[in-house]
Formats: structure tokens, C-alpha cells, sequence
């Protein structure tokens, strides 16, 4: 049995990870959060609750395990990126120091980071593969740069000191697990227009004019992924685009989201509000790289996806 250490497990996509290492009796499960996981992670896993920050408590974190997934970091919606952008450059960022330098002490055999579509925020290829990431042109919002940044400080840990990596970026993640917030824009697209729908909203409001385009991705197979990620021999030293590969528009998710709210289609109606100085027009990943070195490819279809939120929202709000 092998041992992992996932970094902000109680988080959306982290218990989504947690749920696919345990189906798995190959590997033993340690979860770092500062929140407090839920009752089937405390019986399943060890826990470990200090500031990864802090490089004494990142070691304590790492001790005795042979591989680390990090997922720790301030996320949320585009309205969280303009709210607290020096919040999130200045916690993520010293997660790394303290979280990767803990790897380099501890020895790890794979230091797995949990990356972003948004570092392709301003891309210019479509399907966007992975090798335009060193040609994109640097994001304009600060959680693109921070976890651009996360890149540069793994890569750097491996060029200096042989850090053994591999590095996965989650396209649009959604699926049961994330609340909306009261605030629109701080959590992401789908839990936020699942609520407006159920609440009665007509006309439905979006941010922009819905011509954007997203990549949804369900959790459990980003979660999927990144495992396999970890686990293949092909993924090391790599990065990955870890995606569905239907591109859609705003305006198509949020069709889609009314019809599975129960909704009658032809009372569909958007209203357009005024969107953020950086909202990403199009994204749309290359999933080639994956399917071909590690045999992966997403699983669960948008309609079912949203379907399945949908209805774990209605059991808990």
C-alpha cells in the first residue's frame, strides 16, 4: 500500500480525489485541510490540519508519504479573481514554499500539482495543447499568474533539485460538491446558475453576452484524472490537460442547466449583465496528450453531469 497526501481534500475537487483513491485499495489516504472534512473523509483518512504554509507544518503533512497531490489554494469564481487577487497571489504562493520545499525534504516519488486552464486565460490556440503554455501570452488576472506560477516554482524544484512531477490542469470543474455563494461570481458558473434557476429567475442572468465558451468538466473525472495522472509511469515530468472536450457556449450551459432544473425549454429567456475585466472569450483544451500517454479520457456527458448537481443541490439547500 502507498500512501498520499492530498492538499485541500475537503475542498470540491479534492473529495472528489479523496472518493477515487479510496475505491482503490492500492493506496492509503492522508487529507491536509485547515477546514473540516466531512464525516466519511475523517473515518476513511488520516487527517492533518496545519497551515501547509508554514514549512514545519508541510513537513509534518508530507511525513511518510510517498506522494503528494496539491490542490490547496484560494479558487472560486471569476468574481473571487477581482476580489481578493492579493489574497490569493500572496496564500498560494507561500502554499508553494511550503508545500513543495516539505516534498523536496521528505523525498517524495511523485509531487503531483493541481494546476488551471486559466494559465491558457489568454490563449491563442485552439484546441489549446499543452506546449502553448510556453508560448501564451501571461494571464491578465491574478489567479492565472498564481498558478502559472505554481508551474514555474514545481518545474524549478525539479530542474534544481530532481523533483519527481507531474503536473494536471482542470477545465472548468463542476459537478456535486460546491454551494453557490450569495454573491454572484464568487463560486463558479454552474452551482450559481443551478440556484438562480431553482429560485425562479426569468429571465435568467448571466455575466456577458453567453457568446464565451467553457469546457465543462465533472469532478469525478478530473479526479479520475489526475489519479491516473499520478499513477502512470508516462506521467512523469508531464503536464496534462485534464478535460472533457465538448466546447460550448455560456449561453448553451445555461440552456442546458434550465431544461435539467425541470424548466420548459421554450420559456428560456437570458438576461445579460455587464461581465469582469477579464473573462475568459474562449476555452477550449487539446485532450490528445492525455488519451494518448496515459490511456485517459473524460467519462461523464454534460447533460448527466448537470443533472446529477442539479439534484444533490436540491437535497442540500
Amino acid at each position: 500500500m502507498t500512501r498520499v497526501l492530498v492538499t485541500g481534500g475537503a475542498g470540491t475537487i479534492g473529495q472528489a480525489v479523496v472518493r477515487r483513491l479510496l475505491a482503490d485499495p492500492e493506496w492509503d489516504v492522508r487529507v491536509s485541510d485547515q477546514r473540516v472534512p466531512p464525516q466519511w473523509i475523517r473515518e476513511g483518512c488520516e487527517v492533518h490540519t496545519g497551515d501547509l504554509r508554514d514549512r514545519a507544518q508541510a513537513r509534518e503533512a508530507i511525513e511518510g508519504c510517498t506522494h503528494v497531490i496539491h490542490l490547496a489554494a484560494i479558487v472560486g469564481g471569476i468574481g473571487n479573481f477581482h476580489k481578493l487577487p492579493y489574497t490569493l497571489t500572496d496564500v498560494n504562493s507561500s502554499l508553494y514554499n511550503g508545500v513543495i520545499g516539505a516534498a523536496l525534504d521528505v523525498g517524495v516519488e511523485r509531487f503531483v500539482y493541481v494546476s488551471s486552464s486559466m494559465v491558457f486565460e489568454r490563449a491563442t490556440e485552439y484546441p489549446t495543447t499543452e506546449e502553448h503554455v510556453w508560448s501564451v501570452p501571461m494571464p491578465r488576472s491574478a489567479y492565472g499568474f498564481s498558478k502559472l506560477a505554481g508551474e514555474v516554482w514545481v518545474r524549478a524544484a525539479h530542474e534544481e533539485h530532481g523533483l519527481p512531477y507531474t503536473i494536471c490542469r482542470p477545465f472548468n470543474a463542476y459537478g456535486p460538491g460546491e454551494m453557490p455563494e450569495d454573491e454572484p461570481g464568487i463560486a463558479h458558473m454552474v452551482p450559481d446558475v443551478i440556484r438562480k434557476v431553482l429560485a425562479g429567475q426569468d429571465p435568467l442572468q448571466i455575466f456577458g453576452d453567453g457568446t464565451q465558451t467553457r469546457t465543462l468538466t465533472h469532478v469525478d473525472d478530473i479526479a479520475d484524472g489526475v489519479v491516473t495522472a499520478m499513477a502512470h509511469p508516462a506521467g512523469l515530468h508531464e503536464d496534462f490537460n485534464v478535460s472533457a472536450a465538448e466546447e460550448m457556449t455560456v449561453a448553451e450551459i445555461a440552456r442546458v442547466i434550465w431544461e435539467e432544473c425541470g424548466k420548459d425549454p421554450a420559456g428560456f429567456r437570458l438576461e445579460h449583465l455587464e461581465s469582469f475585466p477579464v473573462d475568459v472569450v474562449r476555452r477550449w483544451p487539446s485532450v490528445e496528450k492525455a488519451h494518448r500517454l496515459l490511456g485517459w479520457q473524460s467519462k461523464i456527458g454534460l447533460r448527466d453531469g448537470i443533472a446529477q448537481t442539479v439534484d444533490w443541490l436540491r437535497r442540500v439547500q
